[in-house]
């Protein structure tokens, strides 16, 4: 795949060219300035509006998106979509990430409710449905958390019995982004109890009724209701997919939705930078603007370099998925492919946005805490990403829990005796060494019930993480070089290596005792990096671009 690029390979191969914003095509940046101009000049004037639950006004937002082809973008041409790359499809959904209830709005109809009819409905499932949710005329909704079930997707308790020729469906949903307002959900259920299944049910079925809304910290301006099932009956030909394979259904399109989320968080991350530029700028304290202190030229060199780093790793694994399915890869596979890679984004994505937005607040100082700056109200919204999708805490462990399932499988290569890697010279490679070394420590000392040793998991995720943006984003910057890129590698390495040091101790203090533990140590120490820079000059090099860009850097 991609090159003989697999998921999960970035451990043990050289990263070679990958895709980043450089590289793309007029094409791609012709419907991403479309999507930026929508985001711009449809949402955010209207931002007060949306924030005060306007939902017949978030449905003709929908329907002018749709007009313009934001909604069809990942929808076959046969059904009303354009049929794009993922890689416009990410840059679609940062592009709407300006506002975070808009954001979640969009990226529900246009991913988690569009997607399981997309890629696992029949023919006549997709042409019922599908014209209309890439035009906006419909809104989908995705209803698969439970009250009793949220991380653990497959402990539903909502039912499904067939009664002739119709499904009568019982339980509760919880959560249901888009309920309010949505013309059709995608339900998930178990078949006689036990058969988890999915099921296309529409608004107006009987014994189906919306709760009351949520009230929420954060994307108030979202619809979020529980789903009720009373003897809900539907027909026969509305099952999504097989009866049983419903986990097949809800576990790829949260892959979905973690790239995707994992890039959204861009357009907003980018957004605070110029914002906060611009109050900077404008603000003195003791006769000089807030942009001259070293120490919020520290916070933009900060913010700058996250955004630089995220933004990296969501194409360079766009790009990977691109090239499977130009390969003959089916979406769906190439997508399912880079699942590992999706997690790590999601996870990096939303605590490096969630960074930012902090720092933003910081440099508003009192007025980022009132409502009327937007800093109040993107704090807020912000938080849910490092829960949505999956928790942060699941996707550290599906990280390494499926490196190691590939690798027990025979899918990858991680414990050869000569790693793939041929050169640990390089910070990046380091870092993939220490998490091969972690991950082998802790397999030889737990073998299967490693497992159940959530914290070894996550801390061996850690490194896998930061291996990953490491890789991603000296990659981007050896083929596309400038002074803040050079400068923001450079901070981030030393962030990097330093917390995957302490992440690694954690682990080979766990697995490992005695001089084993020692040796292990030893290795460790022998990993890390710690390249000697001029933090003042860094920062100085990376805010000056910022303003000279008036907002985040491009070149």
């Amino acid at each position: 795949m991609s090159n003989g690029f697999r998921g999960g390979e970035f451990l043990v191969r050289s990263v070679g060219t990958v895709m980043s914003p450089e590289s793309f095509t007029s094409e791609q940046r012709a419907l991403a300035m479309t999507a930026q101009r929508f985001a711009r000049e449809e949402v955010l004037p209207h931002a007060a509006r949306i924030e005060a639950k306007d939902f017949p006004f978030l449905r003709d937002l929908l329907r002018k998106a749709g007009e313009v082809g934001l909604l069809g973008v990942d929808i076959a041409e046969t059904y009303g979509g354009l049929e794009l790359d993922k890689t416009t499809s990410l840059l679609v959904a940062s592009a709407n990430s300006v506002l975070g209830s808009w954001s979640v709005t969009f990226g529900a109809q246009t991913s988690i409710g569009t997607m399981p009819i997309a890629y696992f409905g029949n023919d006549a499932q997709k042409a019922q449905w599908l014209p209309f949710l890439a035009s906006g005329e419909k809104v989908s909704a995705y209803a698969l958390t439970e009250p009793g079930s949220g991380s653990d997707a497959l402990g539903a308790r909502t039912r499904a019995v067939l009664d002739g020729d119709s499904w009568v469906l019982d339980g509760t949903k919880q959560f249901i982004t888009n309920a309010a307002f949505a013309d059709v959900f995608i339900v998930f259920a178990k078949v006689d109890g036990e058969k988890f299944s999915a099921f296309i049910v529409p608004r107006e079925t009987p014994g189906l009724s919306i709760g009351a809304e949520e009230h929420k910290l954060g994307l108030r301006g979202s619809s979020t209701c529980q789903l009720l099932l009373e003897g809900a009956r539907i027909p026969k030909g509305n099952l999504l997919g097989e009866v049983g394979k419903g986990a097949k259904i809800a576990f790829n399109i949260l892959n979905i939705g973690r790239l995707k989320l994992g890039a959204a968080v861009i357009g907003g991350m980018k957004l605070g930078i110029e914002n906060t530029l611009n109050y900077c700028n404008a603000r003195k304290q003791f006769g000089k603007s807030l942009m001259e202190f070293g120490l919020t030229k520290e916070k933009f060199a900060r913010m700058t370099m996250n955004t630089y780093v995220v933004e990296s790793m969501a194409y360079r694994t766009s790009g990977y998925i691109d090239e499977a399915i130009a390969g003959g890869s089916a979406p769906l596979k190439a997508i399912e492919e880079f699942s590992i890679e999706a997690s790590i984004m999601k996870v990096l994505g939303s605590e490096m946005s969630n960074q930012l937005i902090d720092d933003a607040l910081q440099l508003h100082g009192g007025y980022g805490y009132v409502a009327d700056y937007p800093l109040e109200r993107g704090y807020r919204d912000v938080r849910i990403n490092r829960i949505f999708e999956g928790t942060n805490e699941i996707n550290r462990m599906l990280v390494t829990g499926m490196l190691l399932k590939r690798a027990f499988k025979g899918e990858l290569s991680l414990f050869d005796e000569r790693p793939l890697v041929s050169d640990v010279g390089t910070p990046a490679d380091k870092l993939k060494q220490l998490a091969l070394m972690c991950m082998k420590a802790a397999g030889e000392a737990f073998g299967m019930e490693l497992e159940h040793h959530q914290v070894v998991l996550a801390y061996i995720a850690d490194i896998v993480i930061d291996a990953y943006a490491l890789d991603s984003v000296a990659a981007r910057t050896a083929k596309h070089d400038a002074p803040w890129r050079a400068a923001a590698v450079e901070l981030f390495t030393n962030v990097a290596h330093q917390r995957c040091l302490a992440a690694a101790q954690k682990v080979l203090c766990v697995a490992l005792e005695g001089a084993e533990l020692e040796q292990g140590l030893a290795k460790a120490r022998a990993l890390h990096v710690f390249k000697p820079h001029d933090a003042e000059v860094l920062n100085e090099t990376i805010a000056s671009a910022v303003e000279a860009s008036r907002g985040y850097p491009t070149t």
